[in-house]
Protein backbone atom coordinates (compact mmCIF):
# COMPACT_ATOMS: atom_id res chain seq x y z
CA UNK A 1 0.00 0.00 0.00
CA UNK A 2 1.01 3.73 -0.58
CA UNK A 3 3.20 2.87 -3.26
CA UNK A 4 3.39 4.85 -6.64
CA UNK A 5 -0.35 3.99 -7.31
CA UNK A 6 -1.34 4.32 -3.80
CA UNK A 7 0.00 8.17 -4.16
CA UNK A 8 1.96 7.51 -1.27
CA UNK A 9 3.63 11.08 -0.74
CA UNK A 10 0.28 12.69 -1.21
CA UNK A 11 -1.36 10.49 1.41
CA UNK A 12 -1.10 12.27 5.60
CA UNK A 13 0.31 9.93 7.77
CA UNK A 14 -3.20 9.62 9.58
CA UNK A 15 -5.21 8.70 6.40
CA UNK A 16 -2.29 6.12 5.35
CA UNK A 17 -2.77 4.38 8.90
CA UNK A 18 -6.83 4.80 8.53
CA UNK A 19 -6.59 2.78 5.46
CA UNK A 20 -4.12 0.58 6.47
CA UNK A 21 -6.39 -0.53 9.26
CA UNK A 22 -9.30 -1.01 6.72
CA UNK A 23 -6.98 -3.57 4.92
CA UNK A 24 -5.94 -5.72 7.82
CA UNK A 25 -9.66 -6.04 8.51
CA UNK A 26 -9.86 -8.57 5.72
CA UNK A 27 -6.65 -9.70 6.15
CA UNK A 28 -8.79 -11.42 9.34
CA UNK A 29 -10.56 -13.48 6.91
CA UNK A 30 -7.39 -14.07 4.94
CA UNK A 31 -4.42 -14.98 7.42
CA UNK A 32 -2.13 -15.91 4.37
CA UNK A 33 -2.52 -12.73 3.22
CA UNK A 34 0.83 -10.34 3.29
CA UNK A 35 0.86 -6.57 3.80
CA UNK A 36 3.30 -4.23 2.92
CA UNK A 37 3.37 -0.54 3.44
CA UNK A 38 5.37 2.38 2.20
CA UNK A 39 6.45 4.45 5.05
CA UNK A 40 9.16 6.53 3.74
CA UNK A 41 9.17 10.47 3.79
CA UNK A 42 11.48 13.04 3.32
CA UNK A 43 11.00 13.74 7.25
CA UNK A 44 12.96 11.58 9.52
CA UNK A 45 10.68 11.31 12.54
CA UNK A 46 7.54 11.31 10.36
CA UNK A 47 8.72 7.93 9.21
CA UNK A 48 9.43 6.88 12.11
CA UNK A 49 6.30 7.22 13.21
CA UNK A 50 4.97 5.99 10.39
CA UNK A 51 6.89 2.52 10.52
CA UNK A 52 6.38 2.27 14.35
CA UNK A 53 2.87 2.69 13.62
CA UNK A 54 2.12 0.34 10.58
CA UNK A 55 4.34 -2.41 12.98
CA UNK A 56 2.08 -1.99 15.92
CA UNK A 57 -1.06 -2.33 13.59
CA UNK A 58 0.34 -5.34 12.52
CA UNK A 59 1.73 -5.46 9.40
CA UNK A 60 4.29 -7.53 7.87
CA UNK A 61 6.63 -5.59 6.29
CA UNK A 62 7.51 -1.89 5.63
CA UNK A 63 8.97 -0.72 1.90
CA UNK A 64 10.90 2.49 2.66
CA UNK A 65 11.59 5.56 -0.11
CA UNK A 66 15.03 6.89 1.06
CA UNK A 67 14.67 10.86 2.10
CA UNK A 68 13.91 11.72 -1.71
CA UNK A 69 14.57 16.12 -1.04
CA UNK A 70 18.53 16.06 -0.66
CA UNK A 71 19.43 14.50 -3.90
CA UNK A 72 23.52 14.52 -3.27
CA UNK A 73 23.49 12.87 -0.10
CA UNK A 74 26.13 10.48 1.01
CA UNK A 75 25.31 6.89 1.51
CA UNK A 76 27.16 7.19 4.53
CA UNK A 77 24.14 9.91 5.34
CA UNK A 78 21.94 7.09 3.81
CA UNK A 79 23.49 4.50 5.57
CA UNK A 80 23.12 6.65 9.11
CA UNK A 81 18.99 7.37 7.97
CA UNK A 82 18.08 3.66 7.61
CA UNK A 83 19.91 2.75 10.53
CA UNK A 84 18.04 4.74 12.80
CA UNK A 85 15.11 3.70 11.24
CA UNK A 86 15.37 0.49 11.35
CA UNK A 87 16.80 0.60 15.67
CA UNK A 88 13.91 3.16 16.07
CA UNK A 89 10.90 1.68 14.19
CA UNK A 90 11.26 -1.95 13.31
CA UNK A 91 10.79 -4.65 15.98
CA UNK A 92 12.02 -8.42 16.24
CA UNK A 93 10.47 -10.04 13.10
CA UNK A 94 9.84 -6.99 11.06
CA UNK A 95 11.00 -6.57 7.29
CA UNK A 96 12.35 -3.20 6.44
CA UNK A 97 12.71 -3.26 1.99
CA UNK A 98 14.43 -0.24 0.50
CA UNK A 99 12.83 1.53 -2.33
CA UNK A 100 14.87 1.85 -5.22
CA UNK A 101 12.66 4.28 -7.73
CA UNK A 102 16.29 6.54 -9.06
CA UNK A 103 13.86 8.17 -12.15
CA UNK A 104 11.41 9.11 -8.87
CA UNK A 105 13.25 10.19 -5.89
CA UNK A 106 16.88 11.02 -7.73
CA UNK A 107 18.75 9.19 -5.00
CA UNK A 108 19.49 5.24 -5.34
CA UNK A 109 20.47 2.84 -3.28
CA UNK A 110 23.74 1.25 -4.11
CA UNK A 111 25.48 -1.77 -3.88
CA UNK A 112 27.45 -1.14 -1.15
CA UNK A 113 24.80 0.60 1.11
CA UNK A 114 22.67 -2.31 0.73
CA UNK A 115 25.07 -4.76 1.72
CA UNK A 116 26.27 -2.56 4.49
CA UNK A 117 22.39 -2.28 5.69
CA UNK A 118 22.13 -6.03 5.42
CA UNK A 119 25.65 -7.09 7.11
CA UNK A 120 24.16 -4.57 9.84
CA UNK A 121 20.91 -5.76 10.13
CA UNK A 122 20.42 -9.08 9.03
CA UNK A 123 16.84 -10.46 9.99
CA UNK A 124 15.57 -6.75 9.87
CA UNK A 125 16.66 -5.04 6.61
CA UNK A 126 15.32 -8.41 4.01
CA UNK A 127 14.77 -6.85 0.96
CA UNK A 128 14.78 -4.18 -2.12
CA UNK A 129 12.19 -3.28 -4.40
CA UNK A 130 13.92 -2.16 -7.70
CA UNK A 131 11.91 0.05 -9.94
CA UNK A 132 15.45 1.31 -11.62
CA UNK A 133 13.97 0.16 -14.45
CA UNK A 134 17.15 -0.55 -15.70
CA UNK A 135 17.96 -3.90 -16.81
CA UNK A 136 21.91 -4.12 -16.09
CA UNK A 137 21.00 -3.18 -12.68
CA UNK A 138 18.04 -5.99 -11.90
CA UNK A 139 20.47 -8.57 -13.38
CA UNK A 140 23.36 -7.03 -11.03
CA UNK A 141 20.92 -7.13 -8.07
CA UNK A 142 19.93 -10.56 -8.43
CA UNK A 143 23.31 -11.87 -9.05
CA UNK A 144 24.77 -10.35 -6.36
CA UNK A 145 21.87 -10.47 -3.72
CA UNK A 146 19.67 -12.74 -4.83
CA UNK A 147 20.61 -15.57 -1.75
CA UNK A 148 20.38 -12.62 0.65
CA UNK A 149 17.67 -10.71 0.12
CA UNK A 150 14.07 -10.15 -1.37
CA UNK A 151 14.43 -8.57 -4.34
CA UNK A 152 11.04 -7.56 -5.94
CA UNK A 153 10.73 -6.38 -9.61
CA UNK A 154 9.04 -3.22 -10.13
CA UNK A 155 9.26 -2.65 -14.17
CA UNK A 156 6.79 -5.25 -15.79
CA UNK A 157 8.80 -5.67 -18.86
CA UNK A 158 12.10 -6.95 -17.05
CA UNK A 159 10.06 -9.01 -14.78
CA UNK A 160 10.95 -12.62 -16.56
CA UNK A 161 14.47 -11.37 -17.12
CA UNK A 162 14.73 -10.19 -13.49
CA UNK A 163 13.47 -13.84 -11.92
CA UNK A 164 16.12 -15.61 -13.88
CA UNK A 165 18.38 -13.07 -11.98
CA UNK A 166 17.54 -13.96 -8.78
CA UNK A 167 14.27 -11.59 -8.11
CA UNK A 168 11.81 -13.10 -6.11
CA UNK A 169 8.89 -11.80 -7.66
CA UNK A 170 7.12 -8.25 -8.49
CA UNK A 171 5.26 -5.13 -7.33
CA UNK A 172 4.32 -3.31 -10.04
CA UNK A 173 1.90 -0.64 -11.30
CA UNK A 174 0.36 -2.68 -13.35
CA UNK A 175 -0.52 -5.33 -11.22
CA UNK A 176 -3.63 -3.81 -10.26
CA UNK A 177 -4.75 -4.92 -13.57
CA UNK A 178 -2.31 -7.54 -14.90
CA UNK A 179 -1.73 -10.01 -12.16
CA UNK A 180 -2.95 -12.83 -14.33
CA UNK A 181 -0.25 -12.43 -16.21
CA UNK A 182 2.43 -11.22 -13.92
CA UNK A 183 1.08 -14.61 -12.15
CA UNK A 184 2.08 -16.60 -15.57
CA UNK A 185 5.17 -15.73 -15.66
CA UNK A 186 5.96 -16.83 -12.08
CA UNK A 187 4.53 -20.19 -12.65
CA UNK A 188 6.36 -20.54 -15.88
CA UNK A 189 9.39 -19.48 -14.19
CA UNK A 190 8.82 -21.59 -11.26
CA UNK A 191 8.58 -24.90 -13.52
CA UNK A 192 12.31 -23.77 -14.86
CA UNK A 193 9.92 -22.14 -18.05
CA UNK A 194 9.13 -18.90 -19.95
CA UNK A 195 6.05 -17.41 -20.84
CA UNK A 196 6.74 -15.43 -23.44
CA UNK A 197 3.12 -14.94 -24.33
CA UNK A 198 2.20 -13.02 -20.98
CA UNK A 199 5.83 -11.34 -20.90
CA UNK A 200 4.93 -9.99 -24.20
CA UNK A 201 1.51 -8.88 -23.02
CA UNK A 202 3.26 -7.22 -20.14
CA UNK A 203 5.54 -5.46 -22.08
CA UNK A 204 3.03 -3.96 -24.48
CA UNK A 205 0.32 -3.12 -21.75
CA UNK A 206 3.68 -1.67 -19.71
CA UNK A 207 4.34 0.35 -23.55
CA UNK A 208 1.38 2.02 -23.71
CA UNK A 209 1.02 2.90 -20.09
CA UNK A 210 4.32 5.43 -20.47
CA UNK A 211 2.42 7.17 -23.14
CA UNK A 212 -0.51 8.29 -20.67
CA UNK A 213 1.79 8.69 -18.03
CA UNK A 214 1.54 9.86 -15.06
CA UNK A 215 0.47 5.81 -13.75
CA UNK A 216 -2.27 6.43 -10.86
CA UNK A 217 -5.41 8.33 -13.35
CA UNK A 218 -4.61 6.13 -16.16
CA UNK A 219 -5.03 2.68 -13.59
CA UNK A 220 -7.64 4.31 -11.69
CA UNK A 221 -9.82 5.07 -14.80
CA UNK A 222 -8.98 1.25 -16.25
CA UNK A 223 -10.44 -0.27 -12.92
CA UNK A 224 -13.39 1.75 -13.01
CA UNK A 225 -14.10 1.11 -16.82
CA UNK A 226 -13.11 -3.13 -16.43
CA UNK A 227 -13.99 -3.90 -12.69
CA UNK A 228 -16.68 -1.67 -12.07
CA UNK A 229 -15.29 -0.02 -9.43
CA UNK A 230 -15.57 3.30 -8.69
CA UNK A 231 -14.14 5.91 -10.35
CA UNK A 232 -11.42 6.92 -7.56
CA UNK A 233 -9.98 10.96 -7.58
CA UNK A 234 -6.45 11.05 -7.30
CA UNK A 235 -5.15 13.72 -5.33
CA UNK A 236 -3.11 17.11 -6.23
CA UNK A 237 -0.69 17.72 -8.15
CA UNK A 238 -2.37 14.71 -10.34
CA UNK A 239 -5.32 15.61 -12.05
CA UNK A 240 -8.12 13.20 -13.55
CA UNK A 241 -7.91 12.01 -17.30
CA UNK A 242 -9.94 14.37 -19.81
CA UNK A 243 -13.24 12.47 -20.82
CA UNK A 244 -11.75 11.82 -24.29
CA UNK A 245 -7.96 11.11 -23.57
CA UNK A 246 -9.54 8.45 -21.08
CA UNK A 247 -11.73 7.11 -23.68
CA UNK A 248 -8.85 6.64 -26.47
CA UNK A 249 -6.70 4.93 -23.90
CA UNK A 250 -9.63 2.81 -22.79
CA UNK A 251 -10.28 1.46 -26.16
CA UNK A 252 -6.23 1.27 -27.03
CA UNK A 253 -6.04 -0.94 -23.36
CA UNK A 254 -9.55 -3.01 -24.24
CA UNK A 255 -7.12 -5.53 -26.59
CA UNK A 256 -4.64 -5.97 -24.17
CA UNK A 257 -7.42 -7.08 -21.39
CA UNK A 258 -6.49 -10.18 -19.32
CA UNK A 259 -8.38 -13.20 -20.68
Amino acid sequence: MFGTTGEGPSITPKNRLLMLRSALEYRRDHPAFRLLIGTGTPSFEESVELTRNAFDLGVDGVVVLPPYYFRKVSDEGLFHWFSQLIQRAVPAGGALLGYHIPPVTGIGLSFDLLRRLKDAFPDRFTGIKDSSADLEHAITVGNHFGNDLVILNGTDRLFSQALQAGASGCITALGNLYSPALRRVWDAHRRGEGDDQAQARLNAARTLSERYAPAPPLLKMLLACWYNFPLWPVCPPLTAMPPDIAEKARVEFDPLRND
